[in-house]
């Protein structure tokens, strides 16, 4: 049914180049030429086929342009209908293959014979016009003068009088020749819509405006228009009246049309597709496109629309990283929508995937065949290649690459390669695919992890010996710094606060830790053995055990070397019988007479009580430490290896020099005063 003139004014009437369209008259398609051609339309629709690409035999007429314009074809004065004129440019393209073939066209062409024959250059052109829902195809033939034929030159253009298409809708149109020397030429057009009909954002949501009289009644319709299948429609009313109607921004896809037209008989249906280049719409289109693998070896993408994307098969790694691509891949083509497609292979392995992809980036992958076929598996996918005479070549597929099974690489393939070769001639490895050109293999590596874990777990048991070892022996180390050093502590007993200030620096000295001797602390042993017998024992006790032996010198202690040292050969005088220092004597003299002192012995003297220079010079071979101003090297010297470090040290100085302060203070007071009593204070253990 032919559109009212009143609505072709109320879609073109707004501007004035349309306004004045030029009117074609008749029903009949007509086709023209520029001047020098010569054109001939074929009666009847054409076959719309362009056929495959064939090598032209010398100079061939091919289309160049397309040029379109919009013309009215009126049946009646007020009956007219929206016509697409269609003019295509034409060129001369090729050359004569033969020099001897492009002098025969030249001679009969030449105006001076006797007999000149009409050559000229023919091309049979045909258009094809698609404007949804129809699609129509016309064979133009056209034929120019040989005089005019010059290779790369244009010759002019023939001009199609003309294909009728709809308000508002898009018009697609191809160009080629019969047979086809080139790849055809295309052009894209959308005419003007209806002005009643608008289609505006409202935010993230989109509004479409039907601005009609409230007595005109219409149906509108909203679409999927896929180019692979048939429309699929989505909403559907019938309305009366101006509308708006609102559509979430989510529901927005590429391929969704909207179509109206008035509710009258045979009415003209006006149809646009506002959301092609929408990058909302197509976001949209990948959130709703669904990727389903379905048993044994088919799969099928499901979307609104048609997708711009390929898809391939990959193998999938059971420790995760990328999907490998396979080979064959699946056929590098647009996908099909909503299909069941079929896999090239054999026989299906949860490790196999599909991928969707565009030229950005990957889409979708599934792999959901675990349901039939299980979890993945710690597979190795060997890639079979055939050469000709029966070669073939074998790698396995690795992030790294395809890597050869008998070459040097240091991955698990290559290590494995001899073995992995033998399983695929034994037939341990599952075959997914075959042709002439190759074969994949999906060999299982269970065997090869479980022999790798027990040498895992063998290197493991090592280690862990190792390192229980190594734990027994710090343990050790610990424990006997934990015992800490042994120290033996001889002085003279010169009197009750004397012996206090030594039961408070033998208590002290505890606390460091050492493990300290002192016969202040053992007179039940001493009367038990007797002196010498008790020093003997500590002595040797203490030397074993690394220890140390500190003679605390005192006026006493002095007089006592003194004494030793000028009639070291007259028998010694009588002594208390608890007195070890004493005992003593006829032992550590020895030492230090014979240069066995050294690490043995260490010195110490309270500087408030003896001058520096009072120790008898033999001693000295040791260090001699005053106290307490030098506790923290007398402190250090005992401790030996297991001294802290210098601010730990000095700590415990402090700590000691606190603890001795009180005693020293009682060495100094008057005789008879508080305190100065013989004692030994709560320090002093069993003196019985």
């Amino acid at each position: 049914m032919p559109v009212p003139w009143f609505l072709l004014s109320l879609a073109l009437g707004r501007n004035p180049v349309v306004l004045s369209l030029e009117r074609v008259v008749g029903p009949q398609d007509t086709a023209r030429c520029s001047p020098g051609l010569s054109c001939h339309l074929w009666d009847g629709d054409v076959l719309c086929l362009p056929g495959s690409l064939v090598s032209a035999p010398g100079p061939v007429l091919v289309p160049t342009r397309l040029q379109t314009e919009l013309v009215l074809r009126c049946h009646e004065e007020t009956d007219c209908d929206l016509c697409v004129r269609v003019a295509v440019h034409l060129a001369v393209q090729g050359y004569w293959e033969d020099p001897e073939d492009e002098e025969k066209f030249r001679r009969a062409a030449d105006p001076e014979l006797e007999e000149p024959r009409n050559a000229s250059l023919q091309a049979h052109i045909v258009l094809s016009f698609q404007a949804y829902p129809t699609a129509h195809c016309v064979l133009l033939e056209v034929q120019v003068p040989a005089a005019l034929v010059q290779p790369g030159q244009s010759v002019g253009s023939v001009v199609f009088d003309c294909f009728e298409a709809a308000l508002g809708a898009e018009v697609q149109i191809w160009s080629y020749t019969q047979p086809r020397y080139q790849k055809e030429l295309n052009l894209t057009q959308q005419l003007p819509a209806l002005p009643w009909l608008n289609v505006s954002a409202d935010g993230e949501d989109v509004r479409l405006v039907l601005d009609v009289s409230e007595e005109q009644r219409f149906g509108l319709s909203l679409y999927w228009n896929q180019v692979q299948g048939p429309i699929k429609p989505w909403w559907h009313s019938n309305l009366t009246g101006p509308q708006t109607i609102t559509l979430n921004h989510t529901d927005l896809v590429p391929c969704l049309c909207i179509q109206v037209w008035p509710l009258e008989p045979d009415s003209v249906r006006t149809s646009i597709c506002p959301f092609r280049e929408d990058p909302r719409a197509h976001r949209n289109l990948w959130r709703a496109a669904r990727l389903q693998l379905l048993p044994p070896l088919e799969w099928r993408l499901d979307a609104p629309c048609s997708l711009p994307a390929e898809a391939t098969l990959c193998w999938q790694p059971l420790d995760g990283g990328p999907c490998l691509s396979l080979v064959p891949p699946l056929p590098r083509e647009n996908v099909t929508v909503n299909k069941v497609l079929e896999f090239p292979l054999l026989k299906g392995h949860p490790n196999v995937c599909v991928q969707v992809s565009t030229w950005e980036k990957l889409q979708l992958q599934e792999c959901l065949w675990a349901d039939s076929l299980g979890p993945r598996k710690d597979d190795m996918l060997l890639v079979e290649t055939r050469g000709p005479q029966d070669n073939s070549s074998l790698c396995a597929l690795e992030p790294s690459g395809c890597t050869p099974l008998l070459s040097r690489a240091s991955t698990r393939a290559a290590r494995l390669g001899e073995q992995l070769l033998q399983d695929v001639q034994s037939g341990q490895c599952l075959q997914l695919w075959d042709n002439d050109l190759g074969a994949l293999w999906a060999c299982p590596m269970d065997k090869y992890i479980h022999q790798r874990w027990a040498l895992v777990w063998l290197a493991c048991l090592l280690l862990a010996a190792v390192l229980f070892l190594l734990l027994l022996l710090k343990m050790s180390r610990v424990k006997a710094a934990a015992r800490s050093r042994a120290a033996l502590l001889l002085y003279s007993a010169d009197d009750a606060s004397f012996e206090r200030l030594v039961g408070a620096l033998a208590s002290a000295l505890c606390q460091l830790p050492l493990r300290v001797a002192v016969d202040l602390w053992s007179r039940r042993d001493l009367s038990a053995q007797g002196a010498l017998a008790w020093f003997h024992a500590q002595r040797r006790q203490t030397l074993q055990e690394g220890g140390v032996v500190v003679l605390l010198f005192s006026p006493g202690a002095v007089a006592l070397c003194r004494e030793w040292l000028q009639d070291a050969t007259s028998a010694p005088r009588a002594h208390d019988p608890h007195d070890a220092f004493a005992a003593s004597l006829s032992c550590v003299l020895p030492d230090f007479l014979q240069g066995r002192a050294p690490g043995r012995y260490v010195g110490a003297y309270f500087d408030k009580l003896l001058p520096a220079d009072a120790v008898p010079a033999l001693f000295r071979s040791v260090p001699v430490f005053s106290l307490p101003s030098q506790l923290p090297d007398f402190l250090g010297t005992l401790q030996g290896s297991a001294a802290p470090r210098p601010r730990r040290l000095a700590e415990r100085a402090e700590q000691v020099s606190r603890a001795l302060q009180p005693a020293l203070e009682s060495c100094f007071r008057p005789p008879g005063a508080p305190g100065t009593g013989r004692g030994m204070g709560p320090e002093a253990g069993d003196r019985t």
